[in-house]
């Protein structure tokens, strides 16, 4: 008998941890760790040059807005964009300062970073560096899977330089 009332026991407890939703519920700190690991394979994957692997985080519906350019829609936008980034010969490409926000729940994150971002440019047909913030939110899609929704790359002025000695005037 005891072992009857153990088992309806053990079917109930089973059943109310599937209703309220208590197994592997993302947190913001598994959700934070998760991006972090996702965006450093993404930039390695571009640094790499391997265009597919580094839109390969992207939601069907993901927007890029990078500076000068008009917005990317979609995966495929992305990947093009990319592929047509990666096949600079001048291309080198870093990150750091490094930090990420997560939801209480774990569905949502920003990642945001500084980058360095070397090309040809157009103008010059010489290699040119920029740099900037990358800001990254990421979101779960209906399976859980952690995709990257939008992107938003902003180029900042460069480093002021140091100003002109004075020369003290004798009085």
């Amino acid at each position: 008998m005891l072992a009857k009332h153990k088992a309806r026991f053990l079917a109930a407890a089973a059943a109310l941890s599937l209703i309220t939703g208590c197994h592997n519920k993302p947190d913001a700190t598994k959700t934070s760790a998760e991006v972090k690991a996702n965006m450093t394979a993404m930039v390695a994957a571009f640094a790499a040059r391997d265009g597919d692997k580094a839109v390969s985080w992207d939601a069907p519906d993901f927007t890029g807005m990078f500076h000068g350019t008009a917005d990317t829609h979609g995966q495929e936008a992305d990947r093009a964009l990319t592929k047509q980034q990666v096949a600079d010969p001048a291309m080198k490409f870093s990150v750091s300062d490094v930090i990420v926000d997560a939801a209480k729940s774990g569905d949502l994150a920003v990642w945001r970073a500084k980058y360095s971002y070397t090309y040809t440019d157009p103008a010059t047909k010489q290699p040119k560096t920029e740099v900037g913030n990358w800001v990254v939110g990421w979101k779960r899609d209906g399976e859980g899977k952690l995709k990257e929704s939008w992107g938003v790359v902003s180029d900042t002025p460069a480093a002021a330089s140091a100003p002109a000695a004075q020369n003290p005037q004798p009085m």
